[in-house]
């Protein structure tokens, strides 16, 4: 390679590596914040959640279809979370990997995307994305998240889906983040068997109640998964481009020591062909 090519290649990566650094910089802010929404949205939702379960735990009298778990026949709905951008490592391409796995072992599932990575992947894989929402982690707000779990409410009173299920990552820290595939509809019992022994008294009625915190609960769960996804992603690419950074750091440390080298040789040449032509004329 001559030594100007090497010199074009050097300055191209050294400006690649400014561009790698100043997203990095960029997501770790994003994602301070996103940890904080995080962490102040898992204990409501958690509550909310462990309400609707206990009322399915103490057998209430009524069948409600979000508690009823009677195996119902039907598709399967997944709604399935990636990041509307990429540049974050596997973070994508690890959630489309498990959705086209999941469609395989359960081929009667249709799809819901949120994210347009997943939406832009998957839709040319298979046809069975029904319904698609992009643009909602550009500016994330409660109603965005709200407006697709009423849709997935809406489907699974409606529609005759047997099971509605969440692929998304879940956050754990700047460079961990867990594929996680969550049913929830219908509401899954309580873990625990310890069940507060206290008797509820239901106003309006007991249907009403359960509709409303089912609705609730899908409202703030939604809102829960998507600050998630969203802070996993962010730490996702904190953590790409660090080691983009870095990656560039090295290469522009071997080209460096190339150039030197190529410029040496050259030196050399140069002073090897005078020498010679001194020779030559002195002779």
């Amino acid at each position: 390679m001559a030594i100007r090519d090497i010199k074009i290649r050097i300055d191209s990566v050294k400006n690649t590596r400014q561009i790698t650094n100043a997203m990095k910089m960029v997501a770790a802010s994003h994602l301070r914040r996103a940890q904080t929404r995080i962490l102040a949205a898992r204990p409501y939702a958690n509550h909310l959640d462990t309400m609707l379960r206990t009322l399915k735990k103490k057998n209430v009298a009524s069948r409600h279809i979000l508690l009823d778990d009677t195996p119902r026949k039907g598709k399967e709905l997944l709604v399935v979370v990636t990041a509307d951008r990429g540049l974050c490592g596997s973070f994508n391409t690890g959630i489309i990997r498990r959705a086209l796995s999941f469609i395989q072992e359960n081929p009667n599932t249709d799809i819901v995307c949120v994210g347009r990575k997943g939406y832009d992947s998957l839709r040319k894989r298979t046809d069975r994305v029904i319904e698609h929402y992009v643009g909602i982690f550009n500016d994330m707000e409660f109603f965005r998240s709200r407006d697709v779990a009423d849709h997935v409410l809406d489907l699974y009173l409606h529609h005759d889906y047997a099971r509605i299920k969440v692929l998304y990552n879940e956050f754990k820290s700047a460079i961990q983040q867990n594929i996680i595939i969550k049913t929830v509809l219908p509401v899954q019992p309580l873990e625990s068997d310890i069940v507060s022994s206290i008797d509820y008294i239901y106003e309006p009625d007991e249907d009403t109640v359960i509709e409303e915190l089912g609705c609730k609960v899908m409202h703030v769960d939604m809102w829960r998964i998507m600050l998630e996804s969203s802070a996993a992603e962010q730490g996702a690419r904190m953590t790409a481009m660090d080691s983009a950074t870095d990656n560039a750091t090295e290469m522009i440390g071997a080209l460096t020591l190339q150039f030197n080298r190529e410029r040496q040789a050259a030196i050399t040449t140069e002073i090897i062909e005078i020498a010679s032509g001194a020779d030559a004329i002195n002779q």
